[in-house]
């Protein structure tokens, strides 16, 4: 009699507990359920706002209508914005090499070889014109999308427009989207506007407002066809990079060996970039070549370039280790990726790709 009372007991106290879990669970439902309703409601308000700017600024009817038209909040969107890795400022920095030997690998090399050959016409008017490498374009193109394999399915207005609705940098992703209603002016494909969630598109990964600025037609078709034309993937990009200031004629840079009595803090910059301080602050001073020369630098593979070229020192993984000599050009590689190691193995691929 007593174990029956209490297995009673207990299934009537497991029953009331399914009752108030699933309440809970239901609770938690209607009230997700109604923030999203809100935030909804909210976007739509925000989304009305953005349109009447576009239409006061003389934007098309047309390309507006096309561009706002049924675009809802993407939540996932802003989730992977918030989730993005914060710099820990106290935090010692990360090593090169094991960077290096995942994104210049065999396979990225050996793809960006067959992909020069593939491309070696259009390659050659574009380094005619623009003075950039062909190898420095394909590592460009391989880094940001696997040479066109990995280019992004987000639609970009509905995710420029969760991203201005989010706030953090709204203008910036306002004026984004308004940049797109200008792509669809131009003649782009409502439905061509598909990339990264943060709003990148196509091969080269451009913003609405960098393909305005610097998108070309590389093939004469007259269409700037970043998503699935090499031509003009090549021919926009090496636009770009005259943009950013490219030299023609001068490298990137090259791997040195840098001697143990270097005086290292003598050659400290004491210079705060106002843009990417963090990435900047790890470069040397400016000397040329001629003074690396002087100082016992030793080139690893390539020869010296000429004695007037200005560089700076920076040794990613600390003393003993290969350390780079980064010409303007290189500022000009972090200009597309405020990024040492981004940039960085963008050269690096390139030099192996035409080697």
């Amino acid at each position: 009699m007593l174990a029956r009372r209490i297995t009673a007991q207990t299934n009537a106290r497991t029953a009331w507990m399914v009752i108030a879990l699933c309440m809970a669970l239901t609770l938690g439902a209607v009230g997700r359920g109604a923030a999203q309703a809100q935030d909804e409601a909210g976007f739509q308000n925000f989304l009305a706002s953005l349109r009447q700017r576009a239409e006061s600024s003389g934007r098309s009817p047309a390309a507006i209508e096309a561009v706002f038209s049924g675009l809802t909040l993407n939540a996932r969107v802003i989730e992977l914005d918030r989730a993005q890795p914060g710099a820990d400022p106290n935090a010692p920095p990360p090593l090169f090499d094991p960077y290096r030997r995942t994104h210049v690998d065999a396979q990225r090399i050996s793809r960006g070889r067959a992909v020069f050959a593939e491309q070696r016409a259009a390659l050659a008017r574009v380094e005619r014109d623009t003075g950039v490498p062909g190898p420095i374009l394909i590592a460009i193109w391989g880094h940001e999308t696997s040479y066109g394999a990995v280019t992004g399915s987000f639609d970009i207005p509905r995710a420029l427009a969760s991203l201005a609705y989010e706030g953090r940098r709204r203008e910036l992703f306002s004026g984004e989207l308004l940049a797109a209603v200008d792509m669809v002016a131009r003649g782009v494909p409502r439905d061509q506007l598909r990339g990264s969630w943060a709003g990148a598109m196509g091969n080269p990964q451009f913003l609405p407002s960098v393909y305005l600025r610097v998108a070309r037609d590389g093939d004469g078709d007259g269409r700037a066809d970043i998503w699935s034309n090499g031509a003009d993937t090549l021919a926009s990009i090496g636009n770009y990079f005259v943009d950013a200031g490219w030299r023609a004629g001068e490298p990137w840079g090259l791997a040195v060996s840098v001697p143990e009595a270097l005086d290292r803090q003598m050659l400290a910059s004491r210079i705060v970039s106002p843009r990417c301080p963090r990435v900047f602050a790890r470069h040397s001073q400016w000397r040329t070549m001629a003074e690396w020369r002087a100082l016992g630098l030793a080139p690893q593979s390539r020869p010296w370039p000429d004695d007037h070229v200005l560089a700076t020192l920076l040794e990613p993984d600390g003393p003993g280790k290969t350390a780079y000599l980064l010409t303007g050009n290189y500022r000009v590689i972090l200009d597309y990726n405020c990024s040492n190691f981004y940039a960085l193995s963008v050269g690096l691929l390139a030099d192996a790709v035409g080697s």
